[in-house]
């Protein structure tokens, strides 16, 4: 049955006659592997793509990391490379400030050309998730994005060789692990000065910045939101914006999940909780031990922390920060104000009572880490599932629910994911898969230094 998508021109055209400068706009919408695709349409190309969409070929969902196409999914020449919509979701449009000619971008998902929301696009995944939960429970999630990066060299990391970068202020260049070390931030201050500008005016939230464990690896919070699918949308704009923003200092910014052998890797911790229909936090509690709904949300975190691995360690790359006495979560676990866990209830006020969900790594696509979440709680919920007791002390040093510790592994186990199937669909579990089997088939298939370096002579 089509859907009647409603014409969305006036915001586009009211947005263009307040910036009358602008003279190009992006249109960004973010593929199953996390990279943000796009394209740049002329100002007279604008309200007529907010009115009736912009076509896009259906083999742009199903790219690997290197951009090439996945026929093996099914979206490709099964398909007949067949065109579907980019849709542009509502108050997403705002100026880019780091490109000289004056331009601003938009976000936009994938729908068919009935208007149905395409399964493929992260976007609806998430969203379909969310819609469960306000249907079938009455419950709101609300969240936040915390990302963790390194600042590189420049030259050296285009050259595949990444060392930390020289400050900007002075000679200087890090070398140690320094957590929370203010001289770090003072280093970057000119490329910190510009992100917190750009952020203004992109009106992205962010807060607290702190210098993490290794030499040039910075985070960066943004505010918690009511509405988790704009908490997203955030965070892949901020990762745009980090990146942009690196390369007007010369620098380079990667959201790799383990960019460095010897130092620790960079993490995405997702913060959740649920609200009733009056904003009340559900999972409020001077003791958390004693709420229920947030024990039943842990306890379907805990189910189906293996399952849902693909997702929050996609790449090659992502198995490498899961190491122990590293930050990263090696189990699936739970704790209250522990760090050793891969489900951390924070220190704080009740009524702030929330979760604290770090499997993921930097490089996983905000969206489908959020959906992922969601339905673990949504069925640990339904399920009344019980997480056990909390882990006190060291989480590194106790025996927990296995997780996956390399990508096949992984594809394997999310290939017979019995929960997200429900929530996500076959279709897209299907397809995810197929998509990762692929591009991990690709990326082995080439020898590395490191298999020269290790059996050219020895074997």
């Amino acid at each position: 049955m089509a859907i009647v998508t409603p014409k969305l021109g006036a915001e586009a055209q009211r947005f263009l006659e307040a910036n009358l400068d602008i003279t190009s706009v992006h249109v960004i919408w973010t593929d199953m592997c996390g990279v943000i695709r796009g394209k740049m349409l002329r100002r007279d190309e604008v309200v007529p793509a907010w009115n009736d969409g912009r076509f896009l070929p259906i083999s742009a969902l199903v790219l690997d990391m290197t951009g090439q196409d996945v026929p093996e999914t099914g979206l490709v020449f099964d398909e007949g490379d067949r065109d579907v919509v980019l849709w542009p979701i509502p108050g997403t449009f705002v100026r880019i400030p780091w490109i000289e000619e004056p331009s601003a971008q938009y976000t936009a998902h994938v729908c068919d050309l009935d208007g149905v929301p395409h399964y493929a696009d992260p976007r609806n995944a998430l969203q379909s998730v969310v819609k469960r939960f306000k249907e079938e429970l009455g419950m709101n999630p609300v969240g936040a994005v915390e990302l963790e990066f390194y600042l590189m060299d420049r030259k050296s990391a285009y050259e595949g060789v990444p060392t930390p970068p020289r400050s900007l202020v002075n000679e200087s260049r890090p070398r140690h692990y320094q957590a929370y070390h203010m001289a770090d931030l003072d280093d970057f201050a000119p490329f910190f000065k510009d992100l917190y500008a750009y952020c203004e005016i992109q009106d992205l939230p962010a807060k607290t910045l702190i210098s993490e464990y290794g030499p040039g690896q910075m985070e960066i919070v943004l505010r918690h939101r009511t509405d988790i699918l704009d908490a997203c949308d955030e965070g892949i704009m901020l990762k745009r914006l980090i990146k942009a923003t690196a390369e007007k200092h010369g620098l380079c910014a990667t959201f790799m999940a383990k960019p460095y052998a010897e130092w620790t890797g960079s993490g995405m911790h997702i913060h959740v909780s649920l609200e009733d229909e009056n904003g009340e936090n559900l999972f409020a509690a001077e003791d958390p031990t004693q709420n229920e709904l947030l024990l039943n949300a842990i306890g379907g975190l805990k189910q189906t922390m293996a399952e849902s691995m693909l997702i929050f360690a996609p790449n090659a790359n992502s198995y490498r920060r899961f190491r122990r006495s590293s930050y990263a979560p090696v189990a699936a676990s739970w704790g209250i104000n522990n760090r050793t866990v891969a489900l951390r209830v924070p220190a704080g006020p009740a009524k702030s009572c929330r979760i604290e969900h770090r499997p993921s790594g930097a490089d996983a696509n905000p969206y489908l880490v959020m959906g992922a979440i969601l339905a673990g709680m949504h069925h640990g919920i339904v399920e009344k599932l019980d997480p056990g007791a909390p882990i006190e002390g060291n989480g590194y040093q106790r025996r927990a629910k296995h997780i996956p510790g390399n990508w096949f592994e992984a594809i394997d186990a999310f290939y017979r994911a019995p929960v997200l199937k429900e929530y996500f669909g076959k279709q897209f579990v299907d397809t995810f898969c197929t998509l990762k089997e692929v591009e991990a088939d690709r990326f082995f298939s080439e020898p590395t230094l490191r298999d020269y370096e290790w059996y050219l002579r020895t074997v």
